[in-house]
């Protein structure tokens, strides 16, 4: 907690160089005895005398008072730089948290963080993987500058940019019905349990798509990662519905899978790249740069 003011400090400034209660007064456009009654709760504050008061005198500092300007200065001097809207804007980061949803990090964290430490050396880039409902949060409060994401459950408060567009994918075993078929849509899985992420916005997102065609289909499991969906997939457990698609063709228990493509066209998803508020440099440059690597 600040006990003494800024303006405090002011006063001590002017008293010092004027040399004179009345004449630091009439430069501060204050009356003498508020800034003589305000240098003396500075004085009582810090328990030393910053001044030698003498009637017919000029005022001078104590040995201690010439400290204290020194630093009183140095502070407003700050102050004044702090409050400048074009110094403010000269201003950069020399850190950033990049945040990204779970589900979404093994396929675009590594690379991204690889292209933007090779373009902004100079720059730390700490990265955070989270929930949706968590990055939302984080964001919001500031302790993440900019995070990849569905465009799920986010508000107006949040500024999005495109980074790309994904469309969900069908897991199965490699004998099912459908492993025929590159290509499917979701009255194909109407019929047919499924295996959906237990994530809530995301399950409540992928029902969402299947009641709008009128479907209503049988959740059989909510798995907790898109590997465990997999493997319940490769298990015969159901049909897993995720718009991640990892590049192997196994899952974590060695099962062999097939997979097809969800064509629905309002089955695709936009992957954005989100921020709340001004961007101080070089965050445009860094956002910037992340789009441009999604292309």
């Amino acid at each position: 907690m600040l006990y003494l003011s800024l303006r405090q400090f002011e006063y001590v400034v002017a008293v010092a160089h004027a040399g004179s209660l009345t004449v630091a007064a009439q430069q501060l456009n204050v009356s003498q005895p508020a800034l003589s009654v305000a240098v003396t709760q500075v004085e009582t504050h810090l328990g030393r005398k910053l001044f030698l008061r003498r009637k017919g005198a000029p005022v001078t500092l104590t040995a201690f008072g010439r400290l204290f300007l020194s630093d009183a200065e140095a502070l407003l001097t700050e102050a004044a730089r702090l409050e400048n809207p074009q110094t403010l804007g000269r201003r950069r980061l020399d850190r950033i948290t990049l945040g990204i949803f779970e589900d979404i990090a093994p396929i675009y964290l590594a690379p991204l963080l690889r292209n933007l430490r090779e373009q902004f050396p100079d720059v730390e880039i700490r990265a955070r993987v989270a929930s949706f409902e968590v990055l939302a949060e984080a964001v919001l409060a500031g302790q993440i500058d900019l995070a990849l994401t569905y465009d799920l459950g986010l508000d107006a408060s949040f500024e999005r940019a495109l980074y790309t567009r994904v469309s969900p994918q069908a897991w199965f075993p490699p004998d099912d019905p459908l492993a025929t078929k590159g290509e499917i849509t979701l009255a194909d899985l109407a019929e047919r349990p499924l295996i959906l992420s237990d994530q809530g916005l995301s399950i409540r997102h992928m029902l969402g798509l299947f009641r709008s065609l009128g479907l209503a289909p049988v959740v059989a499991h909510r798995a907790a990662s898109i590997e465990v969906l997999r493997s319940l997939a490769a298990n015969g457990e159901g049909i897993g519905v995720s718009y991640t698609n990892p590049a192997g063709m196994l899952s974590y228990d060695g099962r062999p899978l097939s997979r097809a493509v969800i064509t629905d066209p309002q089955a695709i998803e936009p992957i954005v790249l989100i921020h709340c508020g001004d961007q101080p440099n070089p965050l445009p440059d860094i956002h910037a740069a992340i789009l441009k690597s999604a292309r």
